[in-house]
């Protein structure tokens, strides 16, 4: 068992990435104060200037619904007018994996705040945006649920700090409540189109999947290498692309005819259903005790020069405490798994 970041750095479990500069630590707050007021708004106003890779207004009308215009106004106002202060010891940022995010992130950083009265900024955006913050400077860790590719420019150590499952997730009226995994891939592969192909009321199945413009998200790259065996999705007239697997669980959670893949950790503090699997509830003793299959890691990305503050947030996450307090949040901790 890795108990804190020195461990890691020493255990030789995930080489580093090759060497480059040292991280220029230059986020501003007032980005900070805007851009993490939220993860919800953050992520629904990226997905506003990504717009093009829906094809159905839906989308768009549920960004408004999601946001409204007064809320945008008073994000671009922060933006704008609030003047910038320098980095701080103070505090930490950090940005990405969505899963983690909305699953235990923003309730770790209030207790680490709790704690040792240094404040931790959150911000969503998914595992491929924090490791493009981490590497331009913008953050100080990166959640993530994919490692970095080998080409990552950056001294970067990638570290394990919790379990997670995916899971698949349809709105709360949907009658069905169990899926098989070849039902799953006929799915992605346009095969079953309908719900009344499951036994369900006709309606056409609108598929949610998270992808950046720059690639896979975490939960699409592990979609395919667990579920997939290795296929891209079929891309139909009902394939809806978004920016984050939270905003994917947000319109699941307005649209009846939706179904998407996601992590347990986030999907669970959701208005969504969750699917059995071959029979098998996702909870954590099925993740467990491998009854319910699709486990995955979840990471924290962390340059190998950072300075002692992150070292010592990174130290807590890895403690006995910090485990137990992932525990506490309905997280599979490391100590859960041997």
């Amino acid at each position: 068992m890795i108990n804190n970041f020195s461990e890691y750095l020493n255990s030789g479990i995930l080489p580093l990435q090759k060497a480059t500069s040292d991280i220029q630590k230059k986020y501003i707050l007032a980005f900070q104060k805007a851009s993490m007021v939220s993860s919800t708004v953050a992520a629904a106003g990226g997905r506003m200037q990504t717009n093009s890779t829906y094809r159905d207004t839906m989308q768009q009308n549920f960004i408004l619904r999601l946001i409204g215009v007064p809320a945008l106004a008073v994000l671009i106002s922060l933006f704008l007018f609030y003047p910038a202060q320098a980095h701080s010891h103070d505090y930490l940022t950090i940005s990405g994996c969505s899963i983690s995010d909305v699953g235990y992130l923003k309730a770790l950083a209030r207790e680490y705040e709790r704690r040792t009265g240094v404040k931790v900024f959150v911000r969503g955006g998914g595992s491929v945006v924090g490791s493009e913050d981490l590497k331009s400077g913008k953050v100080d860790l990166a959640a993530s649920c994919m490692v970095p590719d080998s080409h990552d420019s950056g001294e970067i150590v990638c570290v394990q700090v919790a379990w997670d499952a995916l899971v698949f997730i349809v709105h709360p009226s949907n009658p069905l409540d169990n899926i098989s995994l070849d039902t799953v891939r006929s799915i992605y592969a346009g095969k079953i189109t309908n719900w009344s192909q499951l036994h369900g009321a006709p309606a056409r199945i609108k598929v949610f999947i998270s992808r950046t413009k720059t690639g896979l998200s975490g939960v699409e790259a592990s979609t395919k290498a667990l579920v997939l065996n290795g296929k891209d999705p079929v891309e139909s007239p009902n394939t809806f692309f978004a920016a984050s697997s939270g905003i994917v669980e947000q319109l699941v959670e307005e649209t009846p005819a939706g179904f998407a893949t996601t992590g347990i950790t986030s999907a669970r503090k959701r208005n969504v259903k969750l699917l059995k699997v071959n029979g098998v509830a996702p909870t954590n003793k099925a993740i467990i005790q491998n009854r319910y299959p699709l486990k995955r890691p979840l990471y924290l990305l962390v340059p190998a020069s950072s300075g002692p503050e992150v070292k010592r947030f990174v130290d807590f996450v890895l403690s006995r405490e910090g485990q137990q307090f992932l525990k506490s949040q309905n997280v599979i901790s490391l100590r859960d798994i041997k």
